[in-house]
This record gives C-alpha cells, sequence and structure tokens, in this order.
C-alpha cells in the first residue's frame, strides 16, 4: 500500500486505529467496497500483510471479509480512505471468511491464493 498526502514530506507514520481502521474503502470509480476493520501484521518481517476489508450488505453478502494485501491499495491520509482498484464483482468472488472464523493467514497456500486473486 502507498500513502498519499499531498501536504507530507519524505516518511511518516499513522495512528493504525484512529487513522486507517474503519477507513471506507472505495474503487477507481469511487463505489463504496467496505471499511477496514483490521490490520495483520506478519511478525517474520515486521510488516503490515494485510488489510481486512468488511465487504456490508453488497447483494445480500452482509459481513464477509477479506484480507487484502496491504501493497494491493493505495492509502489516501487526506482523505481518510483507502483505494483499491478492483470492481464489486471480482472483490465479491475473492477468497473471504466470516467474521468469526478467520482463516490461518500464515501458510503459504493462503497467501498464494489471495495473491493470485488481487495481483
Amino acid at each position: 500500500m502507498s500513502i498519499r498526502d499531498p501536504h507530507a514530506r519524505g516518511n511518516y507514520t499513522l495512528a493504525v486505529k484512529k487513522t486507517i481502521i474503519g477507513s471506507k474503502v472505495v474503487n477507481r470509480a469511487m463505489e463504496d467496497l467496505g471499511e477496514i476493520e483490521d490490520i495483520v501484521i506478519d511478525s517474520r518481517s515486521d510488516r503490515v500483510a494485510y488489510a481486512i476489508l468488511s465487504f456490508h450488505a453488497i447483494l445480500g453478502l452482509g459481513g464477509k471479509h477479506f484480507a487484502v494485501p496491504w501493497n494491493a491499495m493505495q492509502y489516501d491520509a487526506g482523505e481518510q480512505r483507502a483505494i483499491l482498484d478492483i470492481d464489486k464483482e471480482r472483490l465479491e468472488k475473492a477468497p473471504g471468511f466470516d467474521k468469526d472464523d478467520w482463516p490461518d493467514m500464515t501458510t503459504s497456500e493462503f497467501a498464494g491464493r489471495v495473491g493470485k486473486h488481487y495481483d
């Protein structure tokens, strides 16, 4: 994920809970895709691996969650929203999970399946 802020210079950090969690996620057409509900850290690399996107009530799929690779999105700090370059139909077909039944995100099988979907 890249972070874009027209007023920022150089590298900076954002408070995850105050800035990123709860942020709206839109696509390039500015269609609402949901919101960032959580962040997953890869403890081996000390980097953010996934943003957990909640995809609410679109085509009756209320409550479905997706692990979106962090580098698949761009965060607009000025607008406090993430931009995911994907249409709704493709997101609906992404590997998802129930909010109460998270997959094991540490496996190479999971990373491969999710990575392939988001390129």
